[in-house]
Order: C-alpha cells, then sequence, then structure tokens
C-alpha cells in the first residue's frame, strides 16, 4: 500500500510536469491516506489554481489553514484562490491575516500588492510578444496579444509560490523587468538572454505547450537546426538576427526540479510535529499487517496489529473502522457496532473524508440488522446516506425499508383484534354512522386482511356513503379470497345495479345462485334486476342515454357487440324475428342478448 509522502512525491512530480489532473489525483490520495497532513491540502490548492478551479483552491487553503494556523503559505494559498475568484477584499484580508502572523513574509507581501493594484483598476493591458503574431515566436496570428493574461496582475503571487523562482523577487533588476513585461509584454524580445525571465516563462507555461520541451522554445526546435546545418544563433521564427556573431551551441534544456517546499517540508515541523509524523507511518505499516492478517483470518492478530497502529496515531479513524470490519467477520455484532460509534466519532473529530464516516455507518447499520433491529439499521444508512450519497447503501436502503414495511404489517396482524374492530363497525352500521363504520372496518382489515367477511362488510359501508367504486375494489378482493362466498356475490351484484351495471348485476346474483339455489337476497335481486329490464320503458330519454354510454365503456359489452354472430341477430331481429328467436335458442346467445338488455343498449317493449 502507497502511503501518503509517497503519494505527495507523486503529485509534486507529476505538477513538475505539467500534469495537473494527476498531480490533484494523488495529492488527494495522500489526503485520503492521511488527512492531517496541512501541506497536502496546501499542495493541491497550489495544483488546483494551475488547473483554474479556484474554488477547490479555496477549500483546500482553508484546509491547511485549520490544521496548521501557524503556516505562511496557508494564507498565500487562501489569498491567490480569492484573488483568482476576483473576490478582492477577501483576498486583501486573506493577506493581511497572514501578515499579522508573519510580517514581512515575501510571498504574503507581494500578493498583497497584486490584488490591490488589481481591485484598484491597475489591472494591465495586453501587449505584444514576438514571434506570436506580434513579431517573435512562430505559430500564432496577429491581432490581440493572446499573451497578457500570461502576465498578469497575479504573476508576482505565483512567483512568491515558487521555493524556486521567489529568490528573484529581492532582485531590483528583476523586478524592474517583471514590471515592463507586465506593462508591455511585446518587451520579452529583449529579454530572452535573461535566464531568470525564460525560467519565469517557463513557469507560467507548465514547461509544456507552444513547443517548449524544458526551455522556452523546446529541445525540438534546437535539434532542427542542428541537423539542418545552420548556423544562426537566432531562435527559430525570430525576425531579426546578427549574422555576424558566431553560432552558439544550443545549451541543454534547463531542469525542472521539484519545488522544495512541496516535496520536504520538514523544515516546517517542530519536533513534535516530526515525531507524530514517524508515528504514523508506523501506524500505516501496523494496519497494513493487520490487513494481511485479516485476509488470512487469523482475527485476534489482526486486531491487535490495529490496536497498534490506533495507538500511534489514535486520530486516524480507518484503524478503528478495521477492528469493527473483524468484529462483524467474527459475528460479534455488538462489538462490531461499539467500534463502528467509536471509529465515527474519530472520524467526526479529525475532519476524516465523508466517504470514510458514511462507509463506517453503513457496517454499524449492516450490523444492526445482522442483529435483528432492523428500525435502527435504516436510521444508521440514512445517516450514512447524510454523509455521503452512494448508489449501492441507497438500494439496500430502500430494500430494508420495503421489508419493514413487510414486518410492520405482519406484526399487527391479530385475528382477535380483527374481531374487536369488526363489532365496533357493526355497531356504527346500525347506527347509521357510516364513517365511523367504514373506518373500524379499515382497521379490522389491517388486523385481519385476508378476512372476505370484513371487507365485505366495509364494501357495505362504503356504499352508504356513495363510494361504490372502493365498494366494488373491496367486494372483489373478499371473492378473490373466498369465491365461495355467496354474501359476497350478492353484495357484488347490490353494487353493480348502483352503478348502473345491472348486465353484471344479473351475472353475480346468477353466481351467488349456483352456490345456494335457496339464497333469498340473489333471488330477490335477479328479480330486481329483470324487473328494471322490463320496466325501461318508463326510462326517460335521458335516463337511457346514461345508462347506454356507461354500458358501452364496459369491455365485456363491447366485446358481445363486436362478435359477428350476434350482429347478424340484431340485425335478424328488425328483419327476420322469426330466425333471431330460433339463434335465441342457444343458451350462449340468449345470455349475451340479456346482457346487451340489461345494460340498455337494447331495449325492450
Amino acid at each position: 500500500m502507497t502511503s501518503a509522502e509517497e503519494f505527495k512525491a507523486q503529485g509534486n512530480a507529476a505538477l513538475q510536469a505539467g500534469n495537473i489532473t494527476q498531480a490533484i489525483e494523488c495529492y488527494t490520495k495522500a489526503i485520503n491516506t492521511d488527512g492531517t497532513n496541512h501541506v497536502y491540502y496546501s499542495n493541491r490548492s497550489a495544483a488546483y489554481l494551475k488547473q483554474g478551479n479556484a474554488s477547490n483552491a479555496l477549500s483546500d487553503a482553508e484546509s491547511c489553514i485549520a490544521l496548521k494556523p501557524d503556516f505562511a503559505k496557508g494564507y498565500s494559498r487562501k489569498g491567490a484562490a480569492l484573488h483568482g475568484l476576483k473576490r478582492y477584499n477577501d483576498s486583501i484580508k486573506a493577506y493581511e491575516d497572514g501578515l499579522n502572523k508573519f510580517p514581512g513574509d515575501k510571498g504574503l507581501v507581494s500578493g498583497l500588492e497584486q490584488v490591490k493594484q488589481e481591485k484598484s483598476g491597475g489591472n494591465l493591458r495586453g501587449g505584444g510578444m514576438p514571434g506570436m503574431g506580434m513579431g517573435g515566436m512562430p505559430g500564432m496570428g496577429g491581432g490581440a496579444n493572446p499573451m497578457a493574461s500570461l502576465f498578469g496582475p497575479d504573476l508576482i503571487a505565483r512567483i512568491a509560490m515558487d521555493p524556486k523562482l521567489r529568490v528573484y523577487l529581492d532582485d531590483a533588476d528583476f523586478m524592474s523587468k517583471l514590471k515592463l513585461l507586465q506593462s508591455d509584454p511585446n518587451q520579452i524580445s529583449s529579454m530572452l538572454g535573461d535566464k531568470r525571465i525564460m525560467e519565469v516563462f517557463q513557469m507560467i507555461l507548465g514547461g509544456a505547450g507552444m513547443g517548449m520541451k524544458g526551455g522556452p522554445f523546446g529541445d525540438d526546435d534546437m535539434k532542427t537546426e542542428e541537423k539542418s546545418g545552420g548556423d544562426s544563433c537566432c531562435p527559430p521564427g525570430a525576425t531579426t538576427c546578427n549574422a555576424s556573431k558566431p553560432a552558439a551551441a544550443p545549451k541543454p534544456a534547463p531542469k525542472v526540479e521539484v519545488e522544495e517546499e512541496e516535496s520536504s517540508d520538514d523544515e516546517d515541523y517542530t519536533p513534535e510535529e516530526l515525531k507524530k509524523r514517524v508515528d504514523q507511518k508506523k501506524a500505516v505499516e501496523a494496519k497494513l499487517k493487520g490487513n494481511d492478517y485479516y485476509k488470512n483470518k487469523k482475527y485476534d492478530e489482526a486486531l491487535a496489529a490495529y490496536d497498534e497502529a490506533a495507538a500511534l496515531d489514535p486520530t486516524n479513524m480507518t484503524f478503528t473502522a478495521n477492528k469493527a470490519a473483524v468484529y462483524f467477520s467474527q459475528k460479534d455484532y455488538d462489538a462490531c457496532i461499539d467500534t463502528c460509534l467509536k471509529a465515527f466519532e474519530i472520524g467526526k473529530d479529525n475532519r476524516a473524508p465523508f466517504e470514510e464516516r458514511a462507509k463506517v455507518l453503513t457496517r454499524c447499520g449492516r450490523a444492526y440488522h445482522k442483529k435483528g433491529d432492523i428500525a435502527t439499521a435504516i436510521t444508521k444508512l440514512q445517516d450514512a446516506q447524510l454523509e455521503s450519497f452512494n448508489k449501492d447503501t441507497q438500494r439496500l436502503l430502500k430494500n430494508w425499508e420495503l421489508d419493514k414495511r413487510k414486518a410492520d404489517t405482519l406484526a399487527y396482524q391479530n385475528d382477535d383484534l380483527a374481531e374487536e374492530a369488526k363489532q365496533r363497525g357493526n355497531e356504527h352500521f346500525r347506527s347509521k354512522n357510516w364513517v365511523d363504520a367504514v373506518k373500524e372496518y379499515e382497521e379490522a382489515i389491517k388486523r385481519a386482511p385476508k378476512n372476505a367477511a370484513i371487507r365485505n362488510n366495509l364494501a357495505a359501508a362504503l356504499c352508504k356513503i356513495m363510494d361504490f367504486n372502493g365498494a366494488k375494489r373491496e367486494i372483489d378482493v373478499a371473492l378473490d379470497l373466498d369465491p365461495q362466498y355467496v354474501k359476497a356475490w350478492v353484495q357484488k351484484g347490490n353494487v353493480e345495479v348502483l352503478m348502473k351495471e345491472n348486465h353484471k348485476a344479473m351475472e353475480s346474483y346468477r353466481k351467488g345462485l349456483a352456490l345456494d339455489p335457496n339464497n333469498a337476497a340473489c333471488k330477490q335481486g335477479l328479480q330486481k334486476v329483470q324487473s328494471m329490464m322490463m320496466n325501461n320503458t318508463n326510462m326517460s330519454e335521458e335516463e337511457r342515454k346514461e345508462r347506454a354510454e356507461h354500458a358501452l365503456a364496459d369491455p365485456e359489452i363491447q366485446s358481445i357487440l363486436q362478435d359477428p354472430i350476434i350482429r347478424q341477430i340484431l340485425q335478424d331481429l328488425q328483419e327476420n324475428p322469426q330466425t333471431a328467436q330460433q339463434a335465441m335458442m342457444d343458451p350462449t346467445v340468449r345470455a349475451k342478448i340479456e346482457k346487451l338488455i340489461a345494460s340498455g343498449i337494447l331495449q325492450t317493449g
């Protein structure tokens, strides 16, 4: 496992090579490994600023200051990030806060000067640059100067944050040339021989781009010149050349060195802090031993190794979280829960990454789930999602919530309590207190969801409050539970009559009679429907139309009307009644015609 210092070193190398994204990734890994080291945040802040992400640069600068308030560069990072965000007043305050702690610090002084200059309206006009459409470097067209932004007001702050270049800020000649470049970038042509200016220029371009490979014009340009046999001392693309001067051998490209502060920060630590760093490295080594033991299921040895790591670095939640994983594997869920909660508190107190804190809460939730405490398990997963959202955790949470609802429903069921609620509903029904009757029947159903009789009673109560759709829903469930329940068929027919679906009511009553041929309620219901069919001539035209429209919406009626045999019979009833009467002898045909009559589609009399 790579240590935090190794990740930092990789980040420094990537930053020097101009691979800013890779540098950020490496610094992030260093922070995830050791979130207590202020330098990692400082370095990542610098990388974010070079990337142009001033918001993230500011966040890391603030983390750096929080971890080490007596670190001057932290305030420089913060001031530069705020400058990049154009928050001039805040940037000035950051630099001034730093200067209050570190009077005379060159980086803070120069950064403050730059932000004040830009705030006062002294941002510099874009000038030209030789060969870049303005007469010096090849490869860019004329027009507006594209290099003006490279020599902007934040340049001195960037130089001050570079350990190699900051010493030049004490050189009056260098500062004079730099200010001249800021006011007129076209002057670069007169400064190509100044190594310091070229190093600054290389820093601006990140050591890459525009043909650069270590020098301002790149090794490839020089090699091309050697191969061609040219003896010009001028760099390629220059518009003028003093041919009388002897050709100078191309100098090797200056080596890009890792910034001293970024690669070695021991001078920023007190002896106590250095000891702490050593202990942290030993802690990581102990953790790695614990990981090996854990993989080999040597749980006692793994716990001892993690305890050793935690003793060396009590601020790192990872070691305690790893102990919780061991307890979980040992099925010691109580110990796992206690250890997870302890790890979470350590992480919260020491600003551990939210993702790590979420993981330990998720493991805690899993331990509660294993114990059968699903309610607390769900709460822990919800807390984990608040720390850091994770799709896998969300899926697990939804599954557990569904399981809990099912478990709660089963736990609520009680036949005795259901019967008590049913009797209360019956009393309300007899008192014509329909609303309370519905409430009690619904409570009874929750207690005994498979009791068909209770649903039948609920359907009757719903009819009284004119909720016919609800009544039909409940009676259908009752019949699904018990198709032999005759009272339910009677109630279904009653509901269908109220819904003006006489053709369906007639069928429901007949099904009830098929089960109990002597059932008085079914007989009365069927007679009532047949009487309504015979007396439909007494209906108004509006009532007939309403019934017909309602029936036409029924898929069963639609199917009957689309039957070719029925269509022919309907035609024969008008043109050839004798043929139609013969066809009506068929029980299936007769039943369909009766449904059309009962529904109001066919008029009799």
